[in-house]
């Protein structure tokens, strides 16, 4: 059974009219009533038919809608709820309720410093409470990997305003590098997240290009409300193509890598590749794998091959092999030679 617009305003007011115990409501009243009420938020000037309103009360009725509405007949004509109190807008909560219920509450707590969600306070309040009344207590399914201690945090809303409502802003930054802050007037694009680390993605005027700063870095913004904002048709699918990580970098700089990754880790490798453009090539008699990826040679796809440590191979290109090469002898020596 198809509910449309129509019907849920015939279920609504049927609903409306059982409430309304000072009333006796025989079936000619409910249908009158539907036609009423279609034509006040419809403008249809149509007649509801008594099979209609009788098919309604059954839906009605039934777990089909999830409703189970304990609408009775007295003295042969007469309809209303068995329980007085009973509204279809105020339905039980299932098991299967409960559960969405939960595991969304969770995942909006993530976002609790966002003041896209600030609305949703009230709403978020009602649910939990509602759960609460339903289960008591009920231990969380779904567990996100959210550290509310990571430096920077705190940025991520006057950003996204400023993102938002394409506004300028002044960050005071320093990076790990430099010795003291300095202030960037900057047009940020995009929030980023990668690792578990937030980046914001923009551009300055001094330069034009695209600019990347770690919101770990950032000792303080401010909206600048005179400088000009930079328009771009940047667009961060086509930015980070090429790229794993938050560090893109030129052309020059892209590199069609081979990895072998043994018997053991493939399956992880296969199922969630690095990359976009990774691509199986071939099988070892050992079971491990041969995968390409062509991608920027920059530091988090080092990282990335590191973390594997014996799992994975550089096979090519040489350069990016020879850099592996180097960084192995810097960690066999950091625990091998005193």
């Amino acid at each position: 059974m198809a509910t449309n617009k129509n019907a849920l305003i015939r279920y609504l007011t049927i609903d409306k009219c059982l409430q309304n115990t000072n009333r006796r409501w025989t079936l000619a009243d409910l249908i009158e009533a539907c036609s009423d009420a279609l034509y006040e938020f419809e403008g249809k000037d149509a007649y509801v038919g008594k099979r209609t309103v009788q098919l309604d009360i059954q839906n009605m009725r039934s777990n089909k809608l999830g409703y189970n509405a304990p609408i009775v007949v007295y003295e042969k004509r007469f309809y209303k709820y068995d329980k007085p109190q009973y509204s279809i807008t105020d339905i039980p909560i299932n098991e299967i309720d409960l559960d969405i219920l939960t595991e969304s509450m969770e995942m909006l707590r993530q976002f609790k410093n966002f003041s896209l969600f600030s609305e949703l306070n009230g709403v978020i309040q009602k649910l939990e409470d509602k759960v609460y009344r339903e289960t008591k207590d009920q231990t969380p399914i779904i567990h996100l990997d959210n550290n509310e201690h990571l430096l920077g945090i705190n940025h991520i809303d006057t950003i996204y305003q400023a993102i938002l409502k394409k506004m300028v802003i002044d960050i005071s930054y320093q990076s790990f590098k430099a010795l003291k802050p300095s202030t960037v007037n900057f047009t940020p694009y995009i929030l980023k997240e990668f690792n578990n680390r937030w980046f914001v993605v923009g551009k300055s005027p001094e330069s034009q290009t695209i600019k990347t700063f770690a919101l770990d870095r950032i000792q303080s913004i401010e909206y600048n409300l005179e400088a000009p904002y930079i328009h771009s048709d940047f667009d961060p699918e086509t930015y980070y193509d090429n790229t794993y990580g938050v560090t893109v970098l030129s052309d020059k700089e892209l590199i069609d890598i081979e990895l072998k990754v043994d018997r053991t880790n493939a399956p992880y490798v296969v199922t969630k590749p690095f990359h976009s453009s990774q691509e199986m090539i071939g099988e070892c008699p050992d079971g491990s794998i041969l995968i390409t990826l062509r991608v920027h040679h920059n530091y988090e796809v080092e990282r990335l091959i590191l973390g594997f440590g014996p799992s994975i191979t550089v096979l090519k290109p040489k350069r990016l092999k020879q850099r592996i090469k180097t960084l192995t002898k810097q960690l066999y020596q950091n625990y091998f030679e005193e």
